[in-house]
């Protein structure tokens, strides 16, 4: 038998995203922990994993950083305000110090569970209001409502957050719970901010069903359906804001490298796969099936083991051309980034999968941007002039831009061969400009142009022209 080697946490935090499993760590009081699984690292603070200790099966947090003890005593008080509470959460049977530093949380360890996460991306699709979804929703919304009713927040509200094991909902991560008014039930405008925080998860079209969802949250008197929509709003913007944020620097979901020649951000779970693509992208193209060879852009369709990519290639057609572009952000960042904005609404787009840029110190040069490949037909090709939508193909138009309309998105170029009929989804392509605005009027302006350079793809007065007339939002 393979004996598991000792580490400590020193050697743990030098080790970064990748420590080596299974390990083998001690306990203050001598017991060895036998790490056989990592579920969570964040480098150089935290482990999450399965584990084992005294012949018993648990889940191990281990606080390594080098001031890791703060967040110990938070998660520790935090499990303990839910227990007092009453809210299902796993049971701890274990708060310890490190014999060589840090600190560990052992808690029971649930198998099999399923995160409110993973359950929501099987009802994603489901038209708001949906039953299953709701009744799906609705256990979350009362564990919110037992926090609150005993004076406590959760300020990490995300579906994640939520474990069904054994017919129950429990929630975890002690560490975002706060006491606020303990024993009291919390005051309106509390329970209403934190409500949000979850409610913000959601689809923006599940506002529209919000009664469906609070009979649930049974905290005392619901919290009042306008002020609540407005906190969702605010929490949503944040957390637009803060994932954008995310796409261009190094953390869980995106790895960054960035020197005076270079940057690129690649989804860190697709680092590996597309390693051979992003050392030489022009290599890639060359070798590889060019729609598109012009004097800015370059577009060609890659192949990465058994996927199909596309790589558009932002060139630099001349020196003056070049000095222009120099100074801001690449065509491709734009695009990334509202790659990203679109896949976060709900708009459905090819997956934004790397961004390369060439750099000389702060001056921008060429740039790749590397998505999956929609195969679809465009609706130039797909409909037809003289007949409406088949329904399928019209319930996805009228919700893309109802959509696109309520998150004030502009397009810049929509013409109908940059939108794909893909899986029962209309997918939006080339974002180059593409823009969110904060002003109305702005975005007044901006979609007339939007829906007037749609229109032109048809002869006026044809049945298609008349039906996307009469249903889109209005100029």
């Amino acid at each position: 038998m393979t004996t598991v080697p000792w580490t400590v946490t020193s050697q743990l935090r030098l080790a970064g995203r990748e420590p080596a499993v299974p390990f083998r760590l001690a306990l203050a009081d001598g017991r060895p922990l036998i790490m056989r699984r990592l579920l969570r690292v964040l480098p150089a603070k935290r482990l999450v994993g399965e584990a084992e200790v005294a012949g018993r099966r648990v889940l191990a947090k281990l606080f390594i950083g080098r001031r890791s003890e703060r967040h110990w005593q938070r998660e520790r008080a935090g499990l303990e305000a839910l227990r007092l509470a009453g809210v299902p959460t796993p049971v701890l049977f274990g708060a310890t110090p490190l014999a060589d530093g840090g600190h560990a949380l052992l808690s029971e360890f649930l198998d099999p569970a399923e995160s409110l996460a993973e359950a929501w991306q099987r009802l994603r699709e489901r038209p708001p209001g949906d039953a299953e979804a709701v009744a799906a929703l609705a256990p979350a919304l009362g564990l919110v409502g037992r926090l609150h009713a005993a004076g406590l927040v959760h300020d990490d509200l995300h579906l994640g957050n939520f474990l069904r094991h054994a017919g129950s909902l429990l929630i975890v991560d002690g560490d975002a719970v706060r006491v606020i008014s303990r024993g009291r039930p919390l005051a309106a405008s509390h329970a209403c901010a934190n409500l949000a925080v979850l409610l913000a998860q959601l689809p923006a079209e599940w506002d529209r069903f919000l009664g469906t969802l609070l009979p649930a949250y049974a905290a005392g008197a619901l919290p009042d359906v306008q002020k609540l929509t407005q906190q969702i709003e605010r929490v949503r913007n944040w957390r637009l804001n803060d994932y954008l944020a995310k796409t261009v620097r190094e953390c869980s979901l995106f790895a960054v490298e960035h020197d005076a020649s270079h940057f690129s951000s690649v989804l860190r779970q697709q680092a590996g796969r597309l390693a051979a693509l992003l050392a030489d992208p022009d290599g890639a193209i060359s070798r590889s099936t060019v729609f598109k060879d012009g004097g800015t852009c370059t577009v060609a369709r890659v192949t990465a083991g058994a996927d199909d990519l596309l790589v558009k290639r932002y060139n630099l057609k001349s020196l003056s051309h070049a000095l222009s572009r120099a100074w801001r952000p690449s065509r491709a960042w734009h695009s990334w980034r509202e790659a990203h904005r679109l896949q976060f609404v709900g708009i459905a787009t090819p997956l934004p999968l790397a961004l390369i840029e060439e750099r000389l110190g702060p001056l921008r040069r060429r740039a790749w941007l590397v998505s999956e490949f929609c195969p679809g037909p465009n609706l130039l090709d797909h409909l037809a002039a003289d007949r409406e939508p088949p329904a399928a193909e019209a319930r996805a138009i009228l919700a893309l831009f109802e959509t696109m309309h309520r998150q004030r998105i502009s397009h810049g170029d929509l013409k109908a061969t940059n939108l794909l009929w893909h899986a029962g989804r209309v997918v939006v392509i080339d974002l180059d400009a593409m823009r969110q605005h904060r002003s109305a009027a702005v975005h007044a302006r901006a979609w007339r142009r939007d829906r007037a350079r749609l229109l032109r793809n048809w002869p006026p007065g044809c049945v298609l022209y008349r039906w996307l007339d009469e249903r889109l939002p209005p100029a």
